[in-house]
């Protein structure tokens, strides 16, 4: 069987059956790594008509990618009118989504949950900002060219996220996050959804510009509160999973309140979400339905801050208790790194039980003759490749928001030539990865595959070379969040650690598997609640130690 008989037949099973492991495709297939790898390449990376799950699990998407997702030079006029065959609506939902919904409705019957349960959850409408005057004198046809693709647009970023499209209107969507399927972060995602839709939207309308059409613009409204939620019908996911309240409705009056272009936020989305993204005051908004002025806030982009132990940093930490032997173990991991026995200290534990205020008051005592490079995973980072390994170079090579690309060029190059200039062949990757461009660079052609291993072998290669100058210590935090190639890098630094100077600290929830159990310089550490008198000295400092009134 040739190659494209074997995709064709692949891509055929998956369709059919939504998820299909690896190792049943080479069963089924008789097909080795290489084999698996090629057929990947295809799929996720050139079709994009699926994705990989933990490096185990190939997932049916269906999704061909929006117009957007074309780089912008190798559009032509006609590409805007010819984006959407059908009418969007809210059941274009990608497969693996509706699985996932499914499947928790099936837990919720199995629970015995009733119909309208209580839940907060983060409510967006979007629509496209004078839609009338836009289509006043289209063909109907016409106008369904036009505006079709922001729909798709508009879903294809709630969907991204994880979040769940209600109702598709003729011209905007209502979507909402937090439901059906659960995410302690849903006021983050629905503003990462809606930042993404402006993005695009934006690129979208140049391509319109280029064909001398109208460009579009789209309006944001964002509200975070309590709902009654209906349940769903599992023949029909879209008509009956509808959230009442009056939560939804102050989102709608968000909406209304912005101007083309931009997003508005409610005041107590703007209290959950400060900090993760930069707002500016838009002051006190007479709201219909409302009897009181709201403060209102428009989004405009992403914040400094990435971690809730990041926001609780900044508005002050509470005393740090226990954990004492924990941090012992770290230290003496740290000093036989520093002795050129490198170490992995692994750190496990339930959401909240401590974990990354544990690395936070590590870090805080070893830093001196050691250096210290920290990232982190996000719930949704899954959807971005290589996030945490890109956050993590650019701390390394203390690149800003204000550095042009030929000044983030020179600080990467400098870098890396004073450091060794053995690593001169590692550059290219480099600069690809973090999004400098070389016009006569050959890594966009090449193979998927072949560059992704160069790439994380001049990664790992910088950083034991670095570790020869100064100890490393490498924090990656919430790996139950990370993209299938983070996690393929750090397997590939994990047997290059025992015999470098560095300290690889991560930690995770209970669910993440790894390979690195069987080695000898890996230690866990669980993590599990406070002992009762950490506990107690952790009241006193919070509430004082004085006996309560009579």
């Amino acid at each position: 069987m040739t190659f494209e008989e074997t995709l064709v037949q692949v891509r055929e099973l998956l369709e059919r059956e939504g998820r299909v492991a690896y190792r049943v495709l080479k069963r089924c297939f008789t097909l080795d790594d290489e084999y698996i790898e090629d057929l990947k390449a295809d799929l996720i990376d050139a079709k994009r008509i699926a994705v990989d799950e933990d490096g185990r699990v190939l997932v049916w998407t269906g999704q061909t990618g929006p117009v957007a997702a074309v780089p912008l030079h190798a559009r032509g006029p006609s590409t805007v009118l010819s984006v959407a065959p059908s009418q969007p609506s809210a059941n274009s939902m990608p497969k693996h989504l509706a699985e996932r919904i499914r499947a928790e409705q099936a837990a919720r019957e199995a629970r015995g949950a009733t119909d309208g349960e209580r839940k907060i959850i983060t409510a967006l409408f979007a629509d496209i900002k004078g839609s009338m005057a836009l289509m006043e004198d289209l063909d109907p046809e016409e106008a369904r060219r036009l505006i079709d693709p922001a729909l798709q647009l508009m879903m294809d970023a709630v969907h991204r996220y994880e979040g769940y499209v209600a109702q598709s209107t003729g011209d905007g969507i209502f979507a909402f996050f937090g439901a059906p399927l659960a995410h302690e972060d849903h006021p983050q995602r629905a503003l990462y959804a809606a930042l993404r839709m402006q993005e695009e939207i934006g690129t979208y309308a140049d391509t319109l510009r280029l064909a001398g059409r109208a460009p579009v613009e789209i309006r944001v409204g964002v509200n975070t509160g309590e709902v009654v939620l209906r349940s769903i019908r599992k023949d029909d996911l879209h008509t009956e999973y509808t959230p009442i309240g009056h939560s939804t409705g102050l989102a709608a009056r968000m909406e209304g309140l912005a101007k083309a272009g931009s997003i508005v936020v409610s005041e107590h989305t703007h209290k959950l979400t400060a900090g993760y993204f930069t707002f500016k005051a838009l002051g006190a908004a007479q709201v219909k339905g409302v009897s009181e002025p709201l403060n209102i806030y428009e989004v405009l982009g992403v914040g400094p801050l990435r971690t809730r132990l990041q926001v609780a940093t900044r508005r002050g930490l509470v005393r740090f208790v226990g954990r004492q032997s924990e941090l012992a173990q770290m230290k003496k991991a740290l000093e036989q790194a520093t002795a050129g026995h490198g170490q992995i200290v692994g750190v496990m534990g339930e959401p909240g039980v401590g974990k990354s205020r544990l690395f936070y008051e590590f870090k805080v005592l070893s830093q001196t003759g050691c250096l210290v490079l920290e990232t982190f995973s996000v719930s949704h980072g899954k959807a971005y490749p290589y996030l945490p390994l890109i956050d993590l170079l650019k701390h390394y090579f203390q690149l800003t928001l204000q550095d042009d690309e030929r000044k983030r060029r020179e600080k990467i190059t400098g870098k890396v030539l004073t450091l060794d200039r053995s690593l001169e062949d590692t550059l290219p990757y480099l600069f690809f990865l973090l999004g400098l461009t070389e016009p006569t660079s050959s890594l966009p052609q090449m193979d998927p595959q072949i560059r992704k291993r160069r790439t994380l072998e001049a990664i790992k290669r910088l950083l034991v070379r670095e570790s020869l100058n100064q100890p490393l210590i490498l924090l990656f935090e919430d790996l139950h969040w990370l993209d299938a190639e983070t996690q393929a890098f750090l397997t590939l630094l994990s047997e290059s650690v025992a015999s470098a100077c560095i300290v690889l600290l991560v930690n995770y929830r209970p669910e993440y598997r790894h390979e690195w159990g069987n080695k000898t310089f890996y230690t866990q550490l669980r993590l599990d609640p406070l002992e009762p008198e950490d506990a107690q000295e952790l009241l006193t400092a919070l509430l004082g130690d004085d006996p309560a009134p009579d």
